[in-house]
């Protein structure tokens, strides 16, 4: 846990430009479907001083590809990272002025039937709208917001539909955590904003941990900080399936990373590990070794 300090992100400096200016990017879903479910997680971008080099690292590690999307003249430069021809998240470069400083991050997109309704729980519950609600061609309906404890994310309305609850194919997110310095006060917040049912298993290592659940699936879980790590400020941390994560973090490092959290077996018996890409910007790596979706299970 003591290496989770390598974690503190500000990433409230950068989440706003993640709808700054972005070029057009592609429906969520192509074809278009009805499917919804609210408080899924269905989209992550990265916002990174170095695109090129960012293509390099994930696409060396996870195998992606990536498709430079048109560009505006007043848009900055967007790719997006492609899994077997299908698009698993955005890479969006903003290199920052002068003193200016931003911490890379990447940043969760979370699906709502209503993000009006949403933004008016996140305020009226304590947060803080950081880039209120636009309209997105061919993408949706989208704003960036802080929780009370300071987490960034944003909401995501999707004009197309939202993706199935299907497992996670190696190479694509698998499952997202919440970082955070109360869990209990955290989870009734989001549950205001997505409507999540709240789970609170049993746990053996005294901290915090609750399940954010809907349409009967896990969505991501909210963890409360060690008290010897409050100074970490909260952020959400996104995982992506590996078939090896003692593989994914030793090559990782040879590309140019490093390994924040070493490999390890979690609560739940997975073996994870979180890792900083050459920009800084953390994410996580999880081995499932089960044919059902991560969320699946009750």
């Amino acid at each position: 846990m003591r290496a989770l300090a390598l974690i503190a992100l500000c990433l409230a400096s950068s989440a706003g430009i993640a709808l700054e200016a972005v070029p057009r990017i592609p429906p969520l879903m192509q074809p278009a479907v009805q499917e919804r479910h609210p408080g899924k997680i269905i989209w992550a971008d990265l916002v990174t001083p170095d695109l090129a080099r960012s293509e390099h690292f994930y696409g060396a590690l996870f195998g992606w590809t990536f498709e430079m999307v048109a560009q505006s003249a007043r848009s900055r430069p967007y790719a997006l990272a492609m899994l077997d021809g299908v698009p698993v998240a955005g890479i969006l470069q903003r290199r920052p002025g002068g003193a200016e400083h931003r911490q890379p991050g990447w940043m969760v997109f979370i699906s709502t039937a209503d993000l009006d309704a949403a933004a008016r729980n996140v305020v009226a519950d304590g947060g803080r709208i950081l880039a209120p609600a636009r309209n997105v061609p061919d993408r949706g309906r989208t704003a960036v917001f802080a929780d009370p404890q300071g987490a960034v994310f944003a909401a995501l309305q999707s004009s197309s539909g939202d993706p199935p609850d299907a497992l996670s194919e190696v190479g694509d997110w698998i499952w997202s955590s919440l970082i955070t310095t109360d869990a209990g006060a955290a989870a009734r917040f989001y549950s205001d904003a997505f409507g999540y049912e709240v789970f609170d298993p049993q746990s053996d290592d005294g901290v915090a941990h609750v399940l954010l659940a809907s349409d009967d699936f896990a969505r991501a879980s909210a963890n409360a900080l060690a008290p010897t790590l409050l100074k970490i400020h909260p952020h959400w941390l996104n995982f992506v399936r590996v078939a090896s994560v003692q593989d994914a973090a030793t090559r990782s490092v040879a590309l140019g990373g490093r390994v924040l959290i070493v490999p390890h077996v979690d609560r739940h018996g997975g073996l994870v590990a979180v890792i900083a890409d050459p920009q800084g910007a953390p994410f996580g790596v999880l081995e499932w070794r089960s044919t059902d979706p991560a969320g699946a299970a009750k």
